[in-house]
C-alpha cells in the first residue's frame, strides 16, 4: 500500500452529508461541529467560506474547498451579509430557514414554470453540498498535519466527474442512497487532495513527491507494506536495487529524514492506533505487531516518539474518547 492510501484510509464519510442546501440570499450557515475535515462544493451559484481566524475565501460554481478543523466556519452569500447565522450540525439548516430541503437531496417535487425551484434558479439561488469527515487515529492525523486550514481546487480536474455523480445521486431519494453518497464523498475528497497536492508550484509535503521517485517510492511502499519486517538500510537498498549510500542519501533528501528514522515513526503511529483499537492487546503483543521482539525497547521508542509510554497513551486516549462520547450525547 502506498503512503497516501495508508494516511487516508481512516478518513471516511459516514452519514456525513450535512445537507444539500438550495439557498437564496441573504444567507449565513454556521457549521458548528468543527469536524477535522469538511468538504464544501457549490453546484451552482456562489458564496463565501469564512473560517474562524482565517480570511474569507470565495466559493464559485463547481469549485471545492476543504476546511480543516477543529475551528468552525460559516458559508455566507457575501462577506458582511445581513443574514442571521443559522447553526448547522448533523442536519444543517431547516427548510423554513431557506436551507436544506431534505435530509438527503434537494429535489423539489414540483418543478417547471412557476415552481419554487424555478423561482430560486431565477433569483440566483446557490446549491451547496457539504460533507464532514471524522478523522480517527494517529495514522490519519498525519494527513491533517500536511494540510492548511483551507485548501481549494478549481473546476477542470478529476473531481469534476465525481461531482456530476454526486449531484445526480443527491437529487433523488432511493434505497441505499446514504451509502452511495458517503462513498462518492470519499472519492471526491481523494480527487480533491490529489489535485491540490499536484498543483503547479504547490507546497506539498515531502512524502507526496517522494512517492513518485523510482527508488524512494519503492522504499516507502515496502516500509508501509511490511512495517514489522526486520528492515536495515542494506535490506531496503537490496530490495530497491541501489546501494546503501544511494538509498540513504536519496531517501533523506526527498523525505527529510533517514529511512530507519521514518520507519520508527511509522511503527509508533501504527502502534498508537493498535493500543486504542485493540484494548485487550498487551503492550508486548502490540510491540510484536510492529516489529519489536523486546517490549522494553518498544516502550522506550514509543515514549520517544509519542511523548508517553504505551500504557499512559492508551489510558489518555480511552479517557478522551469517553469524554467525546458523553459530549456528543449531551
Amino acid at each position: 500500500m502506498d503512503m497516501f492510501s495508508d494516511l487516508i484510509r481512516g478518513v471516511r464519510a459516514h452519514g456525513s452529508l450535512f445537507g444539500s442546501s438550495t439557498l437564496s440570499p441573504p444567507w449565513a450557515l454556521h457549521f458548528v461541529d468543527g469536524a477535522p475535515l469538511t468538504l464544501c462544493t457549490v453546484l451552482n451559484g456562489a458564496g463565501w467560506i469564512v473560517p474562524e481566524h482565517h480570511p474569507p475565501e470565495p466559493l464559485r460554481a463547481r469549485e471545492t474547498i476543504v476546511v480543516r478543523g477543529p475551528a468552525t466556519f460559516t458559508f455566507v452569500d457575501e462577506v458582511g451579509t445581513s443574514a442571521e447565522p443559522v447553526e448547522c450540525g448533523e442536519f444543517c439548516a431547516t427548510p423554513e430557514h431557506g436551507g436544506t430541503r431534505h435530509r438527503i437531496g434537494w429535489h423539489d417535487p414540483v418543478e417547471g414554470p412557476g415552481s419554487a425551484a424555478t423561482a430560486r434558479a431565477d433569483c440566483g439561488a446557490t446549491t451547496l453540498v457539504v460533507g464532514a469527515y471524522p478523522v480517527r487515529g494517529e495514522i490519519s492525523r498525519r494527513l491533517l498535519e500536511a494540510l492548511p486550514v483551507v485548501l481549494r481546487v478549481t473546476p477542470g480536474g478529476p473531481a469534476d466527474a465525481v461531482l456530476d455523480h454526486l449531484a445526480a445521486e443527491a437529487a433523488v431519494d432511493t434505497p441505499g442512497q446514504q451509502v452511495v453518497l458517503d462513498r462518492l464523498l470519499d472519492w471526491m475528497l481523494v480527487c480533491t487532495l490529489r489535485q491540490w497536492f499536484d498543483r503547479p508550484g504547490g507546497d506539498s509535503p515531502p512524502w507526496w513527491a517522494a512517492q513518485r521517485d523510482p527508488v524512494v517510492g519503492d522504499a516507502l511502499r515496502l516500509l508501509h507494506a511490511e512495517p514489522a519486517a526486520p528492515w536495515t538500510v542494506g535490506a531496503l537498498a537490496e530490495r530497491t536495487g541501489v546501494s546503501r549510500s544511494t538509498l540513504a542519501k536519496r531517501f533523506s533528501d526527498l523525505v527529510g529524514e533517514p529511512p530507519l528514522t521514518y520507519l520508527t515513526r511509522w511503527r509508533m503511529t501504527l502502534a498508537a492506533d493498535l493500543l486504542v483499537e485493540q484494548p485487550s492487546a498487551t503492550v508486548a503483543e502490540v510491540a510484536r505487531a510492529v516489529g519489536y521482539a523486546d517490549p522494553f525497547g518498544f516502550s522506550a521508542a514509543f515514549k520517544r516518539v509519542q511523548g508517553a509510554n504505551p500504557s499512559e497513551f492508551r489510558r489518555t486516549a480511552v479517557a478522551r474518547a469517553r469524554t467525546a462520547a458523553v459530549g456528543s450525547t449531551a
